[in-house]
């Protein structure tokens, strides 16, 4: 399976993807973040097909400084056959090739699976707290 950068057109199986594994959340639009993200100079949504269907996206991004990994998402019926490994291998090598020296990722507390999956692959717990802001509140 390879690894492939999705475009516009993907938009629809991917939102669904995102929707069906339960990682959207209501506070912001998963279509818009697909749309900024194939669209931007600096991101990509990243996927792998199986039998031509999307079973597996990351979405990927760096700001010069750091890289970001979100919505890592394997379809339920194909997950444990190695897809989230290669979607994660894959991030962390575009993110080399853009020179970025960390690659960050944030995880819900409550989602013992998934850190779990992370930290099996390396990824350590920093010493941060996110703080978030939603500027059209103010």
């Amino acid at each position: 399976m390879d690894v492939v950068e999705l475009g516009d057109a993907d938009e629809e199986p991917v939102v669904a993807l995102w929707r069906g594994g339960n990682i959207t959340r209501p506070c912001n639009s998963p279509a818009i973040d697909d749309s900024r993200a194939v669209s931007g100079p600096t991101s990509a949504v990243m996927g792998v097909r199986d039998a031509g269907e999307i079973v597996g996206t990351v979405m990927v991004a760096h700001d010069g400084h750091r890289g970001w990994a979100h919505y890592l998402a394997v379809h339920r019926d194909h997950r444990r056959r190695g897809y989230g490994t290669l979607l994660v291998s894959a991030a962390e090598a575009q993110m080399r090739c853009q020179g970025t020296p960390k690659v960050q990722l944030m995880v819900r507390s409550e989602n013992a699976g998934v850190l779990d999956f992370y930290q099996g692959r390396g990824y350590e717990k920093d010493d941060v707290r996110e703080l978030s802001r939603w500027p059209q509140d103010s």
